[in-house]
């Protein structure tokens, strides 16, 4: 069938095209100004006598024990299909201890990330705990090992919390950060949780409302929204805010670099806000897993279809899916979420490289030599 074959090849060279003149638009974003970020609908988080909220109104709610009781006789999540055996790969530790020139992300599992940019080490939302629950006997079990130890981090400069939730704020590991040799990193929060680590004896904390920025090591940090909600408690429920990250090299860095760690969210007009106001990014780091059943988890979780077009509504170069494969905290099979994620990039039309997944501890490298797309960060 010539024809659709050369219709798909003329539809994907337009589409090239397009996309590498948007990247080159995006190279010359400046950061935006507060004046910027409130046009583009992205202001301080509402907030009523119920607690904080999101900005497209309250969150929608299912029954948590209907879900948990259809999950029960029904025998959810399955297991997947290769019997939990996922790849873990074994980065050279010596290596990234040492690093201070190249950009890498290594995917440590669930939605913690370490980020080395400019010489600075950010790491995401860190879990190392063997659960994700207050309770060290019961709730969502670790499946695969962190794919770095704590033992095994560079020095961490600053830590980046997305909200409250077990399996992303985890006392255990944000205690051991704290402790580590050299003197603790920076721990960037929502609001209302850097009590919380006080409480922890951690001290060294700032605390951001959305839109809020900070330049910390070198870098400038965003805190943006998300449409999600928190707890650790019965009694705290949208007490501390959520939301995601907005990174960026300053002005005039060799190697300038913009990324966005959306850290768990349900899908919004909150993406369009964030592409207008910054431009692109080079890299995002969006979920793709706990989603399922949709009637109970949509409004706080994207499925994979969901987070392609966040990745098209922030204008992202390159991301890759996160919140996947670590614990099963929802009904769909652990290994599920990256090849819906194939078949969503592909219904987009997307590369292949676009949207992808990696094996826990798998390290890459930020500054591809053989890429000539125009960075997005200045």
């Amino acid at each position: 069938m010539p024809f659709p074959f050369r219709l798909r090849t003329v539809c994907a060279a337009l589409a090239f095209v397009a996309a590498a003149a948007n990247y080159s638009a995006c190279a010359q974003q400046p950061d935006p100004t507060p004046e910027k970020l409130a046009a583009s609908g992205i202001h301080h988080a509402p907030r009523t006598e119920d607690g904080y909220e999101n900005n497209d109104g309250p969150l929608a709610r299912g029954s948590v024990w209907k879900w948990r009781w259809n999950r029960w006789t029904h025998g959810l999540p399955p297991p997947p299909e290769n019997g939990y055996a996922f790849p873990v790969d074994h980065p050279d530790v010596a290596w990234i201890k040492a690093n201070r020139s190249d950009n890498t992300m290594t995917w440590i599992g669930h939605a913690t990330a370490l980020l080395q940019i400019d010489g600075v080490n950010v790491l995401t939302d860190p879990m190392f705990s063997e659960r994700a629950s207050p309770l060290s006997f019961a709730g969502p079990k670790r499946r695969v090992p962190p794919g770095l130890a704590l033992d095994e981090l560079p020095h961490i400069d600053v830590v980046l919390i997305s909200h409250s939730h077990y399996d992303h704020l985890d006392t255990a590991s944000v205690e051991a950060l704290n402790a580590q040799p050299g003197g603790p990193p920076l721990f960037l929060v929502p609001l209302g949780i850097k009590d919380w680590l006080a409480k922890k004896g951690i001290t060294n904390a700032q605390e951001l409302d959305w839109s809020d920025h900070v330049n910390a090591a070198g870098l400038d940090f965003w805190f943006v929204p998300a449409t999600h909600w928190s707890a650790r408690t019965l009694t705290d429920r949208n007490e501390t805010l959520w939301g995601g990250w907005v990174v960026k090299t300053p002005a005039g860095a060799a190697h300038p670099y913009s990324l966005y760690f959306a850290g768990d969210t349900g899908y919004s007009n909150d993406s369009k806000r964030l592409g207008a106001a910054f431009g692109c990014f080079d890299l995002a780091l969006i979920p793709i897993g706990a989603y399922a059943p949709r009637w109970f988890m949509g409004p706080q979780h994207v499925d994979p279809q969901q987070a392609v077009q966040i990745f098209q509504d922030i204008h992202a170069k390159k991301a890759i899916g996160i919140h996947w494969g670590t614990f099963e905290l929802t009904d769909e099979p652990l290994d599920e979420p990256p090849k819906k994620l194939a078949e969503a990039t592909r219904e987009a039309g997307l590369p292949d490289d676009a949207f992808t997944v990696l094996h826990h501890g798998q390290m890459i490298r930020l500054d591809e030599p053989n890429d000539t797309s125009a960075a997005c960060a200045r």
